[in-house]
């Protein structure tokens, strides 16, 4: 694995790949607002079932498909892919549809909020001891969203949804200990027939949108799974190569872009309370990363001095 600078080959194709995943999660607000003809519900079924036909091509190409036979095998692993595919099919839901009735802002604000609901369920879930910083950070957050309930008028659940259910997914994930393209599929896989139940139902009311009456939106759904897979893919090759450092400060990139999008292409309401709300959540990032950039190099010091004892992690999934 390469730790060096960029002078690496692999290395920096491993940045472009993460720079890559990152930067098309923060433009995807653009192609699922092509689909606001479908709704939600319809989008998330065809994105269940398209990402199954990808991910299944992908898996044959790549000769894996032991390792998503041994995860069904591993009654651990297969029990938290059906979490972790639960959160992320709600995950996916509310974030389709804040797009498509024009709440891209929210959605971004969600994503910046991430990091921070991760330290948090680390230290209720996994009894993960805060530091004073992280303590502060957390604080910081939970004024920003008081600031926007209250001067508002309405409680952000959109941003607080998108963020608790992809923390939570993150977490069910990590304790599945499967890896990305393998672990996906079996997510998908087990919500599999909801998807297909939705779909049969739609169209026994003749009110699904796929077929020969809507071909440039059928055309657009067939790429879901394209569009959810070959990020993760990049991710992936990037999450395998860099430091976990880099990577945590790669992931800012998708909402940045999504809040560009939400209020310069797609004008989006910003108030103050918005202003002030972001503001200090950006402030709690900053605190937050600065406070893993210290621990990283602490780490890092004693594993030099120590290999033995205390070698490093490999980044992984």
């Amino acid at each position: 694995m390469a730790r060096s600078g960029g002078t690496d080959p692999q290395h920096t194709s491993a940045f472009i790949a993460g720079v890559a995943s990152f930067a098309t999660w923060g433009l995807v607000p653009i192609y699922w607002k092509l689909l606001t003809k479908v709704p939600a519900l319809e989008i998330l079924a065809h994105r269940f079932v398209w990402t199954i036909v990808f991910l299944g091509l992908l898996l044959t190409w790549q000769q894996r498909w032991d390792e998503v036979i041994g995860n069904i095998h591993s009654r651990r692993s297969a029990l938290f892919c059906f979490g972790s595919g639960v959160m992320v099919g709600l995950n996916w839901l509310l974030f389709i549809w804040a797009v498509n009735i024009g709440h891209v802002l929210e959605t971004s604000l969600g994503y910046f909020m991430t990091p921070l609901v991760n330290v948090l369920l680390g230290a209720i879930i996994l009894r993960e001891r805060l530091s004073a910083w992280q303590f502060a950070s957390i604080l910081i957050a939970f004024v920003a969203v008081c600031i926007l309930a209250l001067g508002y008028g309405h409680f952000p659940w959109i941003a607080v949804g998108l963020c608790s259910s992809f923390g939570l997914y993150g977490l069910l994930r990590k304790q599945s200990g499967t890896r990305a393209i393998p672990g996906l599929f079996l997510e998908t896989l087990f919500l599999l027939p909801l998807a297909l139940i939705n779909l049969v139902l739609l169209s026994s009311r003749g009110a699904l949108t796929f077929g020969p009456s809507h071909l440039s939106l059928s055309a657009i759904l067939t790429t879901t799974g394209i569009v959810t897979a070959v990020p993760l893919v990049w991710f992936g090759y990037a999450a395998r190569h860099l430091r976990l450092v880099t990577i945590g400060f790669l992931q800012y990139l998708s909402p940045c872009i999504s809040f560009i999008l939400g209020l310069f292409v797609y004008h989006e309401t910003f108030t103050r309370q918005h202003f002030i709300t972001f503001l200090l959540i950006w402030l709690a990032l900053v605190i937050v990363s600065a406070d893993a950039v210290v621990r990283w190099r602490a780490t890092k010091r004693v594993a030099a001095e120590a290999p033995a004892e205390l070698p490093l992690i490999e980044p992984g999934i």
